[in-house]
């Protein structure tokens, strides 16, 4: 009774083989969930690979990857903070680099952690963390051992970007260079035109860049049929019509039909927006499990370990034990259950 994670596993890692063959320096990162596979599965994953450095998202993860097997070095990639005692407890970590992205910062450390392997996160047009190349001196960088510049751009990132603030750190202190969300391409050009080694950071492109590699099921748990105005479920709302209440595995102890806010970048975006609000307000939900050949309604919201999913008809479509389709956002989801084919 289980939300099930099916890999194939020649497939899974023909994909991660092809995406390191084309980007020399490829180091992945293993953050979150794990991109659904979990954090112990990626770590393994890439020992198989034969990578030599990962990069988690916090330092709370560096024991999970340390625990699936991965033996060498660990990227931080969130920043340090005074505040943070796993972060600084793992400075003394001769594995383990950590991300730094404030002057005060690489100054504090200089002097606590002398020696420190630390790599300086340069600001780009993200705005999320970071600090200017130009705000630091050599001196300043003299008590650490600088591993490198990190560069995180938007999801678009631009070659130009990368460019500019690579070149202006190189400027500061000859470095290697990290660089997230470039192209292939682009990162292959930017590579080649540095005299300094590069990384590019990827994660949903190699964990999730194969589809047809994995996919998600849920295990039909009942099935009652119930005529139309039957009263079901927790909140007693009444069936639209005559078919049957389908209860599958997978609810929001899962993370399945989580979903995250989106940009109205377009009219179409905006009208599928609209017409969503719309049906939930009619108590019509589409959810994400597939029964018969298509998605069908929530019968209402999802339970922590299962959902209620209404089929209209004459005959199910699907008997207990069955398993069937759900479509899940894989850095949100947690499956039960793993299965190697």
């Amino acid at each position: 009774m289980s939300l099930v994670l099916t890999i194939d596993r020649a497939r899974w890692a023909a994909h991660q083989r092809a995406l390191l063959a084309e980007a020399p320096g490829l180091v992945p990162v293993a953050k979150g969930n794990g991109y659904g596979f979990g954090l112990e599965t990626l770590a393994a994953q890439a020992s198989e690979l034969g990578v030599e450095v990962i990069a988690v998202g916090i330092a709370q993860e560096v024991a999970a990857v340390r625990a699936g097997g991965f033996e060498g070095d660990v990227v931080v990639l969130n920043p340090w903070r005074p505040f943070d005692a796993v972060a600084t407890a793992l400075l003394d970590d001769p594995r383990v680099v950590t991300t730094v992205s404030r002057v005060e910062d690489v100054r504090a450390l200089a002097a606590s952690h002398p020696g420190a392997r630390v790599i300086v996160e340069i600001i780009t047009s993200m705005r999320r963390h970071g600090l200017s190349p130009a705000s630091l001196t050599a001196a300043d960088l003299a008590g650490l051992t600088l591993e490198g510049w990190a560069v995180h751009l938007p999801a678009s990132g631009s070659l130009d970007e990368a460019r500019r603030l690579t070149r202006e750190g190189i400027a500061v202190a000859k470095a290697p260079v990290w660089v997230s969300h470039l192209s292939v391409a682009d990162y292959r050009t930017l590579a080649g035109e540095l005299d300094v080694a590069a990384h590019m950071r990827v994660g949903t492109r190699l964990w999730l860049g194969a589809k047809d590699a994995y996919r998600t099921t849920a295990t039909v748990l009942d099935v009652h049929p119930v005529g139309k105005g039957t009263r079901l479920g927790y909140h007693q709302v009444a069936a639209p019509r005559a078919g049957f209440i389908v209860i599958v595995s997978g609810g929001t102890a899962h993370g399945v039909a989580m979903a995250a806010p989106v940009h109205q970048r377009t009219v179409k975006q905006r009208l599928v927006t609209i017409s969503t609000g719309v049906l939930d307000a009619m108590e019509r939900t589409l959810s994400p499990f597939s029964i018969g050949g298509r998605k069908r309604d929530f019968a209402e919201p999802p339970h922590m370990h299962s959902s209620m999913i209404f089929v209209p008809g004459d005959a199910s479509p699907v008997q207990v034990g069955d398993e069937v389709p759900v479509t899940t956002r894989m850095t949100t989801v947690t499956c039960d259950e793993v299965r190697w084919v």
